[in-house]
């Protein structure tokens, strides 16, 4: 009950207009603010100073340019054009090459066709870049496998894609990516969904998570495993140990700005840690829906930050 009054509360949040505005007017203007722990800046090069500083831990890391549900074909166009800008400025800086993006950005709300034209710029572009198809709600989860699988069969081999441990369905999705031999990144899930698609409670989603995890680990193609979750990171642990799947086969994903401890923790292991670093003006519906993933995450983040000063 408490989660899901928490993502629609937040969901709501993220929808607002003029809360938008308010934040993209005075969300990033200090360096101390609250979002910018979380955000790294509105423009590519605070992004490429935060990936510097990410690598220079011993930590890999994804740019973000965010973005979402655009409404118009000039819309999707100027976001296809800012990742290409995005992709030049990654070559030139000389940073790792690696991005995520989403597809109601490059216009599939629009028109189908033109999305995947879109995203065919981009990685005929990034030909030496990994580039990670992330997943939105449920509504899109078939449309972006879909898309992602007729990529993949053109020759695409760059890319990945995101599933969520919280629908139903993505056991079943796991089994379809996994037989293509591609990469997936497993995440909880940040969506408000109905019960009828997705895991209602927390214990559920969780359950979920453990088990798709130990089947990508196992059989999947160098998985990521995104989350904060210690004892699902540590469980993690001791099932790759356990089955003998060495370090180099999977890595660890997590958010920028986010139990930095326990990303610098893994990497002293010698563990794989990817950042996952977002960065433009479209920041607070991301930000917004980061908090509201459930109840806790408000006084998680607060935590996390009590844990790192510890």
């Amino acid at each position: 009950m408490l989660d899901n009054a928490s993502k629609a509360f937040f969901h709501l949040l993220a929808r607002s207009s003029t809360l938008k505005k308010i934040a993209s007017r005075y969300g990033m203007r200090s360096p101390t603010s609250f979002a910018r722990r979380f955000i790294a800046g509105e423009t590519v090069e605070e992004a490429i100073v935060a990936a510097r500083q990410v690598e220079a831990a011993g930590l890999m890391q994804t740019l973000d340019f965010l973005g979402e549900s655009v409404s118009t074909l000039a819309e999707a166009d100027a976001a296809t054009r800012d990742y290409l800008r995005v992709i030049d400025a990654v070559i030139q800086a000389g940073i790792g090459r690696n991005l995520s993006l989403k597809l109601t950005q490059l216009g599939l709300d629009v028109d189908r066709a033109s999305a995947v034209d879109n995203l065919r710029r981009i990685l005929e572009r990034a030909e030496d870049f990994f580039v990670r198809l992330d997943m939105e709600s449920s509504h899109y989860t078939e449309t972006t496998l879909a898309i992602f699988e007729t990529l993949w069969q053109q020759n695409y081999r760059n890319i990945g894609v995101v599933l969520q441990a919280d629908l139903h369905r993505t056991e079943q999705d796991v089994e379809r990516i996994v037989a293509l031999g591609a990469r997936i990144r497993l995440v909880k899930g940040a969506y408000r969904e109905p019960a009828s698609v997705a895991f209602p409670s927390k214990a559920d989603v969780d359950a979920a998570y453990a088990q798709l995890m130990k089947r990508l680990l196992r059989d999947g193609t160098y998985p990521a495993i995104a989350t904060h979750d210690e004892a699902m990171i540590h469980e993690a642990q001791r099932f790759a140990t356990e089955q003998h799947i060495s370090k180099e086969r999977f890595e660890f994903q997590m958010l920028y700005g986010i139990r930095r401890d326990l990303q610098a923790s893994l990497v002293s292991q010698g563990y794989r840690v990817r950042v996952y670093i977002p960065f433009g003006h479209q920041w607070f519906p991301y930000f917004m829906r980061r908090l509201g993933e459930r109840p806790a995450n408000v006084g998680f983040v607060l935590r996390g930050i009590a844990d790192e000063a510890r």
